[in-house]
């Protein structure tokens, strides 16, 4: 029992780490493509730093871990983590701003003090596109998520096909009872016996 628990947890991560391989593979070759990245994609972005301004383009006021970028490339919404040469500025960024000057492969993230913002420079950096956009759904899975979406893509029923049902047998009508000649019902001993009848003399002449 416990070798089968291992050779099928060795599955997983072999699996996952070839898949993971050949998807960062086909990705790294399109880093220099212009067109919008992918959910999951790591790429090379020019970072610089800027500390002006109360206000997002998205209406938010600047904070730490607001970043603006090329709504082309990065929409607004969009999450990415950044890997800098200092770990102070490595973590997770959400981008909630735009700039005339942010075109392409850049990143401009907000720093409270304009100071260190021009000590930060211009430097490249280590990108990681975790969502892209406001759309939740576009958003790269994680290994618990894989590994469930799959056991319940297993786990689907296999459609059933619809079985006809023949209708029931309808009964024979019944003959219908011979009508019943109507009885007069009695007087109603409230309104007393019925009036006798008025006798007309015949008419003289």
């Amino acid at each position: 029992m416990g070798a089968t628990a291992i050779a099928v947890t060795a599955f997983v991560f072999f699996y996952e780490i070839t898949s993971d391989d050949a998807v960062w593979l086909w990705r790294t070759e399109q880093v220099f493509d212009p067109s919008r990245p992918q959910p999951g994609a790591r790429l090379q972005f020019d970072a610089t730093a800027y500390c002006k301004g109360n206000t997002t383009s998205s209406g938010v006021e600047v904070t730490t871990g607001v970043a603006a970028a090329d709504p082309s490339i990065l929409p607004v919404g969009s999450v990415v983590t950044v890997t800098t040469d200092n770990s102070r500025y490595n973590g997770v960024y959400t981008v909630m701003d735009t700039g005339p000057e942010v075109k392409g492969r850049e990143l401009d993230l907000y720093m409270w003090s304009c100071n260190e913002a021009l000590a930060f420079g211009r430097k490249q950096v280590q990108l990681n596109v975790l969502r892209l956009g406001w759309n939740p759904n576009a958003s790269t899975p994680s290994l618990i998520d894989r590994i469930f979406r799959r056991q319940a893509r297993r786990a689907e029923p296999s459609p059933v096909e619809a079985v006809t049902v023949p209708p029931a047998a309808v009964a024979p009508e019944e003959p219908l009872a011979p009508a019943v000649d109507a009885v007069p019902l009695p007087a109603d001993p409230l309104e007393g016996p019925p009036a006798p009848p008025v006798e007309t003399a015949p008419p003289t002449r």
